[in-house]
């Protein structure tokens, strides 16, 4: 078994769940966009948010749910991750990069790859499609951490992979000493209080963005997050008032940004309303892949509507 390094606190932090930008006809990858991407999440300085911070994020995850994992070949994977890892190392940023398969074997390679690539963790997802009994997602994932040369974030979201890690099976993989941390993408504040109490050297992160001050409130110490990619300082600011026990400031800050984050998952799959508000905000080209589809008028009207009541158009 490889050791990953011991010292995982770093991963208690801000993270943006960066979306993977695609050239106006969707058939490959916008490099120099990806790059600008990343430096934004770095150095937000945003003349569209009131309260931007010259503070970036303590790092970001590429290729996952956001970054539309599921439509991205294994050569444009690669590129992603090395351009993410380059030019987001030459700026201070930490780089989890999804390594998730629902092939323990493939993901098993996924996870060593990215050590090679020199990545600073993976983010691996619960197979998805195959719905796999616990006894068979705990293998899985005692296989990869088993390969791990650098720490595993284990992702939890049912909603997604049909299948949820029990507290049971969590705790039982917490104690590979190269499973990190988890991202909590349940929707259950009970269910992360439970979490955290039975798992104290594990560390959780908010996968739910209009949660993550509640969560906050059981244990969580940072996040994993879609509006990152438009306010990442106000990111920062939120796991800052977390890591400072500032709730007056946390609560604020919380109260700014839950009817924008709420609005952009409720509205349709992520991530297209984040893209749609990218777009709006001259960010992103705002092409999805199928089977993702753009937003139609009606939804673009209204992500428009959250960006106005949020000030940032």
């Amino acid at each position: 078994m490889a050791a990953a390094t011991t010292d995982h606190r770093w991963l208690a932090g801000a993270f943006t769940a960066v979306t993977t930008p695609f050239t106006p006809d969707g058939s490959a990858v916008d490099e120099d966009k990806l790059i600008e991407q990343i430096a934004f999440q770095a150095n937000p300085h945003d003349p569209h948010d009131p309260n931007h911070s010259d503070n970036g994020v303590h790092g970001i995850v590429v290729l996952g749910t956001t970054g539309e994992s599921p439509t991205i070949t294994d050569r444009e994977a690669r590129l992603i991750a090395e351009r993410s890892i380059a030019h987001g190392r030459s700026l201070g940023l930490r780089i989890i990069i999804g390594a998730g398969s629902n092939n323990t074997a493939h993901a098993v390679e996924l996870q060593k790859q990215a050590a090679r690539m020199g990545a600073d963790a993976t983010l691996s997802v619960v197979p998805y499609y195959n719905k796999p009994m616990q006894e068979g997602l705990y293998r899985h994932f005692m296989m990869v951490a088993d390969a791990a040369d650098i720490p595993v974030m284990l992702y939890n979201i049912p909603g997604r992979s049909g299948v949820a890690l029990t507290i049971d099976t969590i705790e039982r993989l917490s104690r590979h000493p190269n499973i990190a941390a988890l991202k909590h993408a349940t929707g259950s504040v009970d269910e992360a209080s439970r979490i955290c109490a039975r798992c104290e050297d594990l560390i959780l992160l908010s996968g739910d963005d209009p949660l993550t001050w509640p969560l906050a409130s059981v244990g969580i110490t940072g996040a994993v997050s879609v509006i990152g990619n438009i306010l990442p300082g106000r990111l920062r600011a939120l796991i800052d008032a977390i890591h400072h026990g500032d709730w007056r400031g946390g609560q604020q800050i919380h109260f700014e940004l839950a009817p924008l984050a709420a609005g952009l998952m409720s509205l349709a799959t992520n991530p297209i309303g984040i893209k749609t508000a990218m777009r709006l905000l001259g960010r992103d080209s705002g092409v999805l892949r199928l089977p993702l589809t753009e937003s139609d008028d009606a939804i673009t009207g209204a992500v428009r509507e959250l960006l106005v009541g949020a000030g940032l158009l």
